[in-house]
């Protein structure tokens, strides 16, 4: 007979025994298990100073008697169970609360043996533990390790209704999430503090005292850590639910143990001098070039076009002298010297026969390579093969060998490096008239293009699609370019990240804050967490995307919930990068009631401060002659009615600007009014927004002679796209509603204002 008591509050949290924690894992392992048993799992918690109920293991029901029951104070006792591989055995009858006597904890057994669809090993009896069960009673603690971020701690809600419970919250309220490398010990009840579940549990409710103090959750969550150095070649994940919220604290009532599956290897990240030379090369060289038009004529003349030096240029390609003024030469070994960028543009099969050809005769420091078929499902061949081994061997030489975007990748446009390699024609996108110190990372190449269509007339300084990331990443090019005082603001679109290119992602985002930066991030694929997830409550509510929102914010990243609120972010944050908020006091305007209620409605973290009575006068004056006073109060809002002119407008929000306890501003333009100048000159009306005093010369007037952030929203339809693009070109932030508005102002000053 095995025995177990509550693991004493005493030991130290950095200080588990892990020998112990080992030796319960060789002996599953040894036995070709995949999990521990129930009494290992509450052993290894014991190891980690974790407390359990006082538990006995027993062979069968004969080993029960009074002396054992005597071990439990209480009229019942729980009665598990132990089936190897065997998880929720609620469900399958597997756990009992008999009566605290010899004949019932027997019955129990012999009940569950019955019914069981495999033979027990044995039975746990262990205390009953007296909790409340209500939401903030019972706490889901996991560690688990992520290919995306390394070893992670989470709690939720924890009992039978952790999913549902959490289906039904607010995103980023599901689990609290800590790293181990992005989570500073003194920040770990901050970064729990949000969770719903921990709220519940760590707070007072209806004036009664908190369950449990945030410090004491803390400690547990460090505890569970301190399993890193054994993830994720021995273990995977440890998983209690529930842990009862005691009046001693939290007791884990049951655990799920997974074991790792061995080494994982991980690709040294890529030095950030060789992402910077492909991204500002001195020589290029490109392959696939057709005499008649394709993706690689069209990248020769995109490259051409951005003013790169076309001597610095050789295509590669046979029985040809030149194209378009360039070079050619008929293979890569009559280069006359190593460049700096190889192109790559041909048909997927060849592909990885010349990069492996490029590779083994060091012929390039980077390569773009365009098309798919460097990663074959099948293994793709000799050719592929040998492309493998190139790429090792290249990777023991002192320089790392070449650094290689894509492949499956659209390419790179990079205005330092003066040139464009996304094979789509130059009268497909419209033109970046205003530089904008901006930089784009996507995994897809139509992402980045539509991006680039919508957001213009910004021109980014990179657009950087990576591809299927066989060589650089998303965290390679964070890293290199969160050293660039060029660039303050990075979109980043992603549907995955390679193994724990995550953590070097957030920890470049972190950089890049620290510096004055910001990172705009939409994560793609948001579903649960694998064929694991059905046996692992953690896995299930926090996937992959969830756990990203939430380390993202950790670090300072803003986080996009959609493609459109990742335009408007992005537009916004590079638009407003010159003007700093100095905090959240928000002054908006609007020509429509309803934006301005919308606008108070959704202000969240923005505070609607009152105007300054010197404010509230000169607004009171400006109304007056309109008689715009005598309909509405002033109040911030400001709403303005459809009475108000474009001079009242500008004079309007130019006022409010002006007041010392505004720090951020919204202008509504609802632009349907007849007051308002805001169509193009043509029949039927007699409007110009072209003409001096019209609304967008108003408007643009304002923008530039006013320095705090604000922006424009424009709520209308196709019919005032030349009103949108009339402020866009002036430089304005504008967002097609008022709610969006809020939440991209709300998301610029916790981007940038700190907090005094």
């Amino acid at each position: 007979m095995h025995e177990g008591r509550r693991a004493e509050h005493s030991r130290i949290v950095h200080d588990p025994d892990l020998g112990a924690i080992r030796a319960l894992l060789a002996v599953a392992r040894a036995q070709g298990r995949d999990t521990l048993s129930e009494p290992e799992g509450l052993a290894l918690l014991g190891a980690l100073g974790i407390a359990v109920p006082t538990w006995r293991l027993v062979a069968d029901e004969s080993a029960v008697d009074r002396r054992l029951l005597a071990a439990f104070a209480g009229e019942r006792v729980v009665v598990k169970a132990v089936v190897l591989g065997l998880s929720h055995k609620t469900e399958h009858g597997g756990v009992a609360f008999p009566a605290r006597t010899v004949e019932a904890v027997r019955a129990s057994m012999a009940a569950m043996r019955a019914r069981l669809p495999s033979p027990p090993t044995g039975f746990t009896v262990a205390e009953l533990v007296a909790h409340d069960r209500d939401p903030g009673g019972e706490l889901l603690l996991s560690f688990r390790w992520t290919d995306d971020f390394g070893p992670l701690a989470t709690v939720g809600a924890g009992g039978i209704a952790t999913e549902s419970l959490a289906a039904d919250l607010r995103p980023g309220r599901e689990l609290g999430i800590v790293s181990l490398a992005l989570t500073p010990p003194e920040c770990v009840e901050q970064a729990l503090a949000e969770a719903t579940a921990v709220r519940l549990a760590t707070r007072s409710v209806r004036g009664q005292p908190p369950r449990l103090a945030p410090a004491r959750l803390a400690e547990a969550v460090q505890r569970l850590l301190a399993l890193a150095p054994l993830a994720p070649n021995e273990i995977a994940e440890v998983e209690v639910n529930p842990a009862a919220v005691t009046a001693n604290g939290l007791v884990a009532l049951d655990v799920l143990v997974r074991l790792g599956d061995g080494p994982r290897p991980v690709r040294a990240p890529r030095p950030a001098a060789a992402v910077a030379r492909l991204l500002a090369p001195r020589s290029i060289a490109i392959v696939g070039v057709s005499s008649a038009t394709n993706s690689g004529r069209v990248i020769l003349h995109n490259v051409l076009r951005e003013g790169f030096d076309p001597a610095a240029i050789t295509v590669i390609k046979p029985r040809t002298e030149q194209i378009d003024g360039v070079r050619c030469v008929p293979d890569l070994a009559s280069l006359a010297a190593r460049v700096d960028l190889l192109v790559v543009v041909l048909p997927a099969a060849a592909t990885p026969g010349f990069v492996a050809e490029a590779v083994e005769r060091d012929l390039a420091a980077s390569l773009i390579v365009i098309p798919g078929g460097l990663e074959e499902k099948s293994g793709g061949g000799p050719l592929a093969a040998r492309m493998r081994e190139a790429l090792a061997a290249a990777r023991t030489r002192p320089d790392g060998g070449p650094v290689i975007n894509g492949g499956n990748c659209l390419g790179i446009r990079s205005r330092p490096g003066r040139y464009d390699t996304l094979f789509i024609p130059h009268a497909k996108l419209p033109p970046g008239s205003r530089p904008a110190p901006m930089a784009l990372i996507t995994g897809s190449g139509a992402f980045a293009i539509t991006r680039l269509s919508r957001l213009a007339p910004l021109d980014p300084r990179y657009v950087i699609t990576i591809g299927n990331q066989t060589d650089l990443t998303a965290g390679d090019y964070l890293a290199s370019l969160a050293g660039d005082p060029e660039v303050r603001v990075v979109g980043v679109y992603v549907e995955g990240f390679v193994r724990l290119d995550g953590l070097r992602f957030l920890e470049a985002a972190a950089r890049l804050r620290a510096d004055g930066g910001t990172v705009v991030l939409y994560r793609a694929g948001r579903t649960a967490a694998g064929a694991g997830a059905s046996a692992s409550h953690t896995a299930a509510i926090a996937g992959d995307a969830a756990v990203t929102r939430a380390l993202a914010r950790q670090v300072g990243v803003t986080w996009a919930e959609t493609p459109a609120e990742f335009d408007d972010l992005l537009r916004s944050f590079a638009l407003l990068d010159a003007r700093p908020a100095r905090g959240r006091r928000l002054g908006a305007v609007s020509n429509a009631g309803s934006e301005c209620v919308t606008i108070a409605d959704h202000a969240g973290t923005l505070a609607l401060a009152p105007f300054p009575t010197a404010t509230e006068h000169a607004l009171g004056d400006l109304l007056a002659p309109a008689g715009i006073s005598s309909v509405v109060d002033v109040r911030n809002p400001l709403d303005l009615t459809p009475i108000a002119d474009a001079r009242t407008v500008g004079e309007a929000m130019r006022g409010i600007l002006a007041a010392d306890d505004v720090d951020v501003g919204i202008l509504g333009l609802v632009p349907m009014t007849d007051t308002l100048d805001t169509l193009p000159a043509g029949p039927g009306h007699g409007e110009d927004l072209g003409r001096p005093g019209a609304l967008a010369d108003v408007v643009a007037d304002l923008w530039g002679t006013t320095t705090k952030p604000w922006i424009a929203v424009v709520d209308a339809g196709p019919l005032y796209d030349p009103l949108r693009d009339r402020l866009a070109a002036a430089g304005i932030p504008v967002v097609g509603t008022a709610d969006a508005a809020t939440r991209v102002l709300a998301a610029w000053c916790d981007a940038t204002v700190r907090e005094r």
